[in-house]
């Protein structure tokens, strides 16, 4: 059931805008954290990159932390251990892992397709509830100066 915004008053027009407000808050943090879950994956898949046999025997600093590493020394470069999810790590080769994030890549790519366009209707709901709501001020501005108007020729 449609509902046509010129029949609803000021203060229900405050509370739909309230309301999509919300939603389009909603739906940017969500593309927000899609993205930053995305940038891990297309970083992890860029990192497997420095594993191959030239690098075998070759030192590199391992981070136990984001600010501390140990230095270690690379002897396998054809398997990973990689993060499934939920605590549990699975040892893949390079190619399998690249496959792995490639196909999180691509799922998480298409979640973001899929809210973009929802994104877009609610922002354009919005600013038609706006454009509804300035068009009410202004009606209602222009009735109280008539009002005024008509009080000040009585007098």
């Amino acid at each position: 059931m449609a509902v046509n915004l010129t029949d609803l008053s000021l203060p229900q027009l405050e509370g739909l805008k309230g309301q999509l407000d919300q939603e389009v808050e909603f739906l940017t943090s969500s593309i927000s954290q899609l993205k930053i879950a995305q940038n891990k994956f297309v970083e992890a898949k860029d990192s497997l990159s420095v594993l191959n046999p030239n690098n075998k025997g070759k030192e590199l600093l391992v981070p136990l932390t984001s600010s501390m590493y140990v230095p270690g020394t690379l002897n396998d470069v054809e398997h990973v251990l990689v993060d499934v999810g939920t605590g549990y790590y699975v040892e893949k080769n390079v190619e399998n892992s690249k496959a792995f994030f490639k196909r999180k890549i691509d799922f998480l790519t298409k979640q973001i397709e899929k809210i973009q366009p929802a994104l877009q209707e609610k922002h354009a709901m919005k600013q038609a509830v706006i454009e509804v709501m300035n068009l009410k001020i202004q009606q209602l501005q222009q009735s109280q100066q008539a009002s005024q108007m008509v009080g000040n020729t009585k007098a």
